[in-house]
């Protein structure tokens, strides 16, 4: 796992918000709503792999100042992978309101599970995707809550990375260092977000200890 690609949120304020997640006894109205929160605050953060450049402005006291912008807003494009990611990308587009999103249907097909000795692959089915103009001038910013294989991003990739986008960010709650180590071997441009990484999957390729299935957190299910 290079660390330099693996941005983990680490503060007191995040660490209670994972603790509201994991906790079992959250219901679905709260788990949904700090989702939505953490996408706005994963977005702010996500803001140190974005392009900037100086400008210079003036404040109300007549004296110009050196300051920043941050560039190429509108070249990002927000992918949610449905269902559990849309409370994420809702608050994400809270910090980035210009840009565009995407929408991709993905599940992993539970009886194609495959295990050896690199770890737990599954097959996954891909069944709706609309996608706006990507080109390589483009920051695609792919949303999973819940990176336990990476068999679901790799697919997504896969439909992905022939546009040839300037940078893919995963933006995510929770991954495992093989899911991270999968994904980031599939192009050089990659980077993650996160707020833990959990190192073990069970045998049904769930992350332990995880959070349970964000999908029926989020909606109640």
């Amino acid at each position: 796992m290079e660390a330099k690609k693996v941005h983990i949120l680490e503060n007191p304020y995040i660490s209670e918000k994972l603790t509201i997640l994991r906790d079992k006894n959250t219901s679905y109205l709260v788990f949904r709503s700090v989702l939505e929160e953490l996408g706005f605050l994963i977005g702010v953060e996500m803001s140190k792999s974005l392009p900037v450049v100086e400008k210079r402005i003036t404040t109300p006291l007549n004296v110009e100042v050196k300051g920043i912008s941050i560039t190429n807003r509108d070249k990002m494009i927000l992918i949610p992978i449905l269902r559990a990611s849309i409370p994420l990308a809702w608050g994400m587009l809270k910090a980035y309101p210009e840009a565009k999103m995407g929408l991709i249907v993905a599940r992993r097909i539970e009886e194609s599970i495959k295990t050896d000795e690199k770890g737990i692959r599954f097959d996954i089915e891909l069944s709706y995707k609309k996608l706006p103009r990507i080109d390589n001038n483009s920051i695609v910013v792919i949303i999973d809550p819940m990176i336990a294989t990476g068999s679901t991003i790799i697919r997504v990739l896969d439909e992905i990375l022939v546009y040839n986008p300037s940078k893919i960010i995963i933006v995510g709650i929770i991954a495992t260092p093989y899911a991270i180590d999968r994904i980031l071997s599939k192009a050089e441009n990659i980077e993650f977000y996160l707020l833990a990484v959990d190192e073990k999957l069970d045998e049904r390729g769930y992350i332990v200890p995880g959070l349970g299935d964000a999908g029926d957190r989020v909606f109640g299910t």
